[in-house]
């Protein structure tokens, strides 16, 4: 029996996820600035980011990654085929797994938090340990909120409502930001990162609250209840437990990066944080609101149920065709956008930190450090954003054990070459250990090519063919390469005496001439991103 087709979705999906992730990253970004004029690249910067670091695991455990793969497929399939009652039992039984156990573990965490912290951040001594602690304990709750604000995003993603859930976090960073500004002036740095740290957890409860009442308007008789004994709960708990390890193999990575971090030198966790919120910002505005909204469609596609899932399932031929075009349409769109992103990283991303971050207490040597991470994470950039493509096409036919041996091989391979890049190789070729951070930017690209190769070709095998044609990709390259030194050109007539104002001008005559460049060559991507910024304006008229 052929199951009907998926309600109709908003025209444009992603679109919708690209400007709610948007205008939170953009929050993010604000955030960050206020940061790091209060802390820099102090001691107090470096405990709070590794204290965020550590409860933010839970919140990437169970949150939306895990849920995106293990939930959205079969909660979309059910509402594809119009069992809507059968969709709110399971969105209630997840909801009540999820609570009891984020509860245990985040009472658990706040038990915890001298060892995690020793583990995490075996750098620290001192007061800044003993902050760390601190801020771990104050930070643990809110992270179990945002767990539950990731069960409420793959609810309304998978109704099609995309803009709210994305956009949610803006709530998160203005709790901060308030925080800081109202407490920032005249506070040491110690006793202010605590209060920031409460900032945080009474934004996580803002950022759950104002998604909630969407979801129980699509969900009307939602009731939580664990239901253990539903095939599909067990479907989704299935498919959960591959994700999970996954995203905890995943993390062990990010958290060995803090750990190396924490060795180098004094400011080292917070330079690294820093970089981070720049170089994915790309990665999740163009490629997780690519994949998120393909992911709905791809379930629906896909179809599937508790029956026929996981690596050995067969994939019609009619199904397979449909998911190869969709993603080799996502793919070009990916790459329209981050290509340009990975090279304006790697020529002018002192420009971009300067811009961002120098104010107060951070200095332009400090944009300079940033600058250099960034430059290690151009390595990898494309490769780690497709990546995200191709996971979801494995979600969607129910594979969630493919993605996690790959995971395992790429976590090995940047735990390694981690180690070998920031600690011996910088003294070993004459250079300070502070740039030992950029290569474990390096090391992580590397080890995403790793992973991303590997996808493909075991998606390959089970829905044909899938490229990304490499004359598109060195079309991209060139004509960003273009607008760099056009760029460049700008940079040296304007000089660097005003950050935003020079930002604006010297980015902006690389967006004009990448873009113009894409579609004087006739790309599509870029001849659909001029008729939308073109209908956008002839609206506003």
């Amino acid at each position: 029996m052929t199951a009907p087709p998926p309600r109709a979705a908003p025209r444009a999906p992603a679109v919708l996820v690209a400007a709610g992730i948007l205008l939170s990253r953009l929050a993010g970004l604000v955030r960050q600035r206020v940061f790091a004029h209060y802390f820099s690249t102090s001691a107090a910067a470096d405990a709070f980011t590794a204290a965020f670091r550590i409860p933010n695991y839970l919140q990437n455990l169970f949150g939306e990654g895990v849920l995106s793969a293990s939930f959205i497929p079969v909660y979309a399939g059910l509402l594809a085929r119009g069992e809507e009652e059968e969709a709110g039992r399971l969105a209630g039984a997840i909801g009540a797994l999820l609570g009891l156990v984020t509860a245990g573990l985040v009472l658990l965490g706040v038990a915890l938090a001298p060892a995690l912290v020793t583990v995490i951040a075996g750098g620290f001594d001192g007061e800044t340990r003993l902050l760390a602690i601190r801020l771990t304990r104050i930070l643990f709750p809110g992270a179990g909120l945002l767990v539950w604000s990731a069960w409420c995003l793959g609810i309304l993603n998978s109704h099609r409502r995309f803009f709210l859930s994305y956009a949610a976090p803006v709530v998160w960073n203005a709790a901060m930001i308030a925080t800081m500004l109202g407490f920032g002036p005249g506070r040491d740095q110690f006793p202010l990162a605590a209060v920031v740290a409460w900032g945080s957890v009474v934004g996580s409860a803002l950022q759950f609250l104002v998604q909630l009442p969407a979801v129980l308007r699509l969900v009307p008789r939602l009731r939580l209840a664990p239901r253990l004994a539903d095939a599909r709960v067990r479907t989704v708990l299935r498919n959960f437990v591959p994700v999970f390890v996954g995203r905890g193999v995943v993390q062990i990575s990010a958290y060995v990066d803090s750990l190396l971090a924490t060795l180098l030198t004094t400011g080292a966790v917070a330079t690294l944080n820093y970089a981070q919120l720049l170089y994915t910002l790309p990665v999740s505005l163009f490629g997780m609101s690519i994949s998120a909204a393909e992911l709905p469609e791809l379930a629906a596609v896909a179809g599937g149920g508790p029956g026929d899932t996981g690596p050995a399932a067969v994939v019609p031929d009619e199904t397979a065709a449909v998911l190869r075009q969709r993603l080799e349409r996502g793919l070009r769109q990916i790459a329209f956008f981050i290509v340009p992103s990975s090279v304006a990283f790697l020529a002018l991303g002192d420009v971009i930190a300067a811009a961002l971050y120098q104010s107060g207490r951070f200095t332009h040597a400090d944009a300079v450090w940033v600058w250099a991470v960034l430059a290690g994470a151009t390595v990898g950039l494309l490769a780690s954003t497709l990546g995200r493509l191709y996971a979801s096409t494995y979600y969607a036919l129910h594979d969630t054990r493919t993605p996690l041996r790959f995971a395992v091989v790429r976590v090995i391979l940047t735990t390694g070459l981690g180690y070998l890049f920031a600690i011996p190789l910088p003294p070993a070729i004459g250079l300070d250990a502070k740039w030992g951070v950029a290569g474990l930017t390096v090391s992580a690209g590397i080890a995403g090519w790793v992973e991303f190769i590997l996808l493909r070709r075991a998606l390959n095998v089970k829905i044909g063919r899938t490229v990304l044609a490499p004359s598109y990709t060195a079309r991209l390259y060139l004509t960003a390469a273009v607008a760099a030194a056009a760029a460049w050109g700008m940079r040296l007539s304007v000089g660097a005496a005003r950050p935003v104002v020079d930002a604006i001008l010297i980015l902006g005559a690389y967006s004009l001439v990448y873009v113009g460049g894409t579609w004087w060559m006739g790309l599509p991507e870029a001849r659909a991103l001029m008729s939308r910024v073109l209908a956008g304006g002839r609206r506003r008229s």
